[in-house]
Parts: structure tokens; sequence; C-alpha cells
């Protein structure tokens, strides 16, 4: 089953970055049935993480999946990867099509409603590597993604994250830049966002 439905890429020109953006990377019918699926299938969880000495519980459900013996740290949370399951391989293999590499691991994230989120950060844990390259598929409720430099304050970017979406993050992105899924008073939907990733 081909799951591909071709979008035109966007590339976002912005400095000490190389990020693009397919906007339909799955059409509806097939990103509808994948939403789905993954919502009933995965084994979510739900972990506590630590924000100034005090233990919160995650704002979301999260999931790795991926390679035997390629754990992923962050936040103080060492996540165990379950297997691949079919439905992920299949996704895994659209997005390698595309980038050219082979991910090891992908970490999931449930967003149940506007509540959940995910603060300032960079996928920058020493597991991946210098310059990794992160590609992430979105389903579900639209959700925006902000970007900010690290280090020039006028650079920032927004981005309205679609329903079977690709995002590629790659280069030197990761060093220069944090990014964040912020809280929305809105009433919406849920959203799984799914971040292939190499694992060295």
């Amino acid at each position: 089953m081909n799951l591909l439905f071709q979008s035109e890429p966007i590339t976002l020109h912005l400095p000490d970055a190389e990020i693009i953006y397919y906007p339909q990377f799955f059409d509806k019918k097939v990103a509808d049935t994948i939403f789905n699926q993954l919502k009933n299938e995965i084994p979510w969880q739900q972990d506590n993480i630590q924000v100034f000495g005090k233990t919160h519980p995650q704002p979301r459900l999260t999931a790795l999946l991926g390679n035997e013996g390629k754990p992923y740290s962050y936040s103080n949370i060492k996540m165990q990867p379950h297997p691949w399951n079919l439905l992920l391989q299949k996704i895994k293999t659209n997005v390698e099509s595309i980038t050219d590499f082979n991910f090891t691991t992908v970490l999931l994230n449930l967003y149940r409603d506007g509540k959940d989120s995910n603060g300032w950060h960079a996928d920058n844990e020493k597991e991946l590597g210098i310059n990794p390259i992160i590609a992430s598929v979105s389903f579900g409720a639209e959700r925006v993604f902000q970007l900010k430099h690290n280090s020039i304050k006028d650079q920032k970017k927004s981005i309205l994250l679609e329903h079977g979406s690709l995002l590629i993050m790659k280069g030197t992105t990761q060093h220069f830049w944090k990014h964040q899924i912020p809280k929305t008073s809105k009433p919406i939907g849920s959203r799984i966002n799914l971040t292939f990733r190499i694992i060295k």
C-alpha cells in the first residue's frame, strides 16, 4: 500500500537551520485511518517530569518504539523502546524515502486537548549525535509549532502543523534553535505527533 500523497515541500529560510515542511505528506483519508489506529493501539504512558525541583505529570502522553537496545533519555526520563509495529514501519519507510536516512527510533506524543503541550526545548540529547535529523509527522488536530533562535532575538517562526503533514529538521537546527507546542485555550481535538530520530 502506498501511503504517500505528494505535496510540494516548503523550505523555511531561517539562519542556522535546515527545515522543510510537507503540508500534505499523507492525504486526509489515509491520515484519518492512521490517527485512529495509533490512538487505539499504541502503548501510551504518562511519565513524571521535574520542573524547578517539583514533580509534575508530563502534559501529554508518550510512547517510544524502535530498534532493540536503543533507549532514549530526556528531561531525566529514560524510555525503553517497544518493538516496531507494522503501521509505524510503513510510515517510517515513507519518511525514509524522502529523507534518505534510516531511522532507529520513533518518539510519539499524544496531545489530548489544548491543555497538553511541550515546552521550549531542542532535540540535542547526546544519543542523537551532532546535527541530528528529526522527521516529525502530525495527525489529528492542527497545532501551532513555534521556533525561536537561541541568540538572535528577532528570529522566531510559527507553523501550523496540519493533519498528515511532515516537518523535517536537520543540519545545525537543534544547536541554534528551540521549539515548542504551546498550550491553547481554544477547544481543540487530540493530536498525535511522531518524531523519527536516529539514536547512535
